[in-house]
């Protein structure tokens, strides 16, 4: 996802009725973080995207790897 932005992740995160603030917490990162990954400006690693994942009912295969 290298400078990629992740329109998967943004609308997974509106499905499950989340904001960027409200994903952040739940992970244990900063709403500037998802921003970042929303925006294709930073790389997650794997154990945050599996978090994000987790809170959204989603696989890595949904929101982060190109299928």
């Amino acid at each position: 996802m290298d400078g990629v932005k992740n329109e998967r992740l943004k609308e997974a995160r509106k499905q499950a009725g989340f904001s960027q603030a409200q994903l952040a917490k739940a992970v244990g990162v900063t709403r500037q973080t998802i921003c970042f990954i929303e925006s294709g400006s930073y790389n997650p690693t794997l154990n945050l995207c599996m978090n994000i994942c987790k809170t959204l009912g989603k696989t890595l295969d949904d929101l982060f790897w190109e299928v």
